[in-house]
């Protein structure tokens, strides 16, 4: 038998309804030129999926179609790498198997492989591409799982959590997976570092057959794998966390040593003969204003003092200060009288809540830098 230039990946669970609608739009749609072998990959669904695409296969010719079976349900990932695994192609196809991907796209993709990319992407959210019969409470989650993606682990692709992408074999040769969740993509733009990719704009339209696989268990293993992509150090995201704490250790540290001056100066001056209060104020003064000359320089390492700079980022440092001040008093009051949290426990609380607020605003809006980093 040839061997197939095309494979593409069909991942199934209880799609009865929708799998031979599937199959027969891909017969129809793939070029004919093309060797081309389509696999099913079912996780032992209880509705007969795999039983009737077994019987699709038995019965025509003009699509080489086969079934996986899995003897559970294993995930989506898990499943798309189950097919790889058993393909020929040097081409891969990812789809759905519900009808919402279009298999008049393919040939679109293959085209975008062949001519300029390793990596093409049927994209919802590109120029020209759309939604059409989702809910809003569904496209803004959509919408934050996209946005989750490009800005932690710095994909440039408008829909990486695009379901439906095509890719050259060698592109994944080298890589390792994690299998978790339902959004393989994402993990291959990540960690195919250097491969170029295209967008193929589409209207993504929802399923009008079966349910949907969306739950609380897929947004978990969403944001499981978003972090252990992260942690294991996309786009440095290890040198990101260790810069993001060890400036934090700093800020924390300066202002411990402004508690220590705050409290110097508030006794020298009361023991001096003024009024306590005003003792306090200069020593509050005192403390902001060391801390914020060790943040700059020792903190973000910020060497310019050019008086105008200077006198701008210390209104904002002490207006943060200020704010995290009153943050504090607040939040300790609300734990205290509205939650009936102990003293020393809510001043703990407080203490570090605004303690990482502070040293947050000061460091994305005072100091200029990136949040994490």
């Amino acid at each position: 038998m040839e061997r197939p230039q095309v494979s593409i990946i069909l991942p199934t669970y209880n799609e009865s309804m929708n799998i031979l609608r599937t199959l027969r739009s891909i017969a129809e749609s793939v070029p004919r030129r093309l060797s081309v072998e389509t696999i099913v990959v079912d996780d032992n669904s209880p509705d007969g999926t795999g039983s009737i695409v077994e019987e699709y296969s038995a019965a025509v010719r003009e699509l080489a179609v086969s079934v996986v079976r899995r003897g559970a349900k294993g995930g989506l990932s898990s499943a798309i790498l189950a097919g790889i695994q058993r393909s020929a192609g040097e081409t891969i196809v990812v789809m759905d198997s519900d009808m919402s991907h279009p298999a008049s796209v393919i040939p679109r993709l293959l085209e975008a492989l062949r001519s300029r990319c390793d990596i093409a992407v049927a994209s919802r959210y590109s120029r020209g591409g759309a939604v059409a019969g989702w809910s809003a409470r569904r496209r803004l989650m959509s919408r934050m799982a996209t946005r989750i993606a490009r800005r932690c682990l710095r994909v440039e692709v408008e829909d990486p959590m695009s379901g439906f992408f095509a890719f050259r074999r060698r592109v994944i040769d080298d890589l390792k997976f994690e299998s978790i969740g339902y959004k393989m993509l994402l993990e291959v733009l990540v960690k195919a570092r250097g491969a170029r990719v295209a967008e193929i704009p589409y209207t993504f339209t929802d399923r009008t057959m079966g349910s949907s696989k969306l739950g609380a268990r897929t947004v978990a293993d969403y944001l499981r794998l978003v972090w252990r992509l992260y942690r294991g150090g996309a786009r440095g995201g290890a040198r990101r966390s260790a810069a993001f704490l060890s400036k934090a250790a700093r800020f924390f540290t300066v202002g411990a040593s402004g508690l220590g001056l705050n409290y110097a100066v508030s006794l020298l001056l009361a023991g001096d003969g003024a009024w306590y209060l005003h003792a306090n104020l200069a020593g509050i003064l005192a403390s902001m204003s060391t801390n914020f000359l060790l943040n700059k320089a020792w903190t973000f390492g910020d060497r310019d003092f050019a008086l105008r700079r200077a006198l701008w980022q210390y209104a904002r440092f002490v207006s943060f200060s200020s704010l995290g001040a009153a943050a504090q008093l607040g939040m300790v009051y609300a734990l205290v009288d509205g939650g009936h949290m102990g003293y020393p426990a809510a001043l703990v609380a407080s203490v570090g809540a605004s303690a990482m607020a502070n040293y947050v605003l000061n460091k994305k809006l005072t100091f200029g830098e990136r949040v994490w980093g």
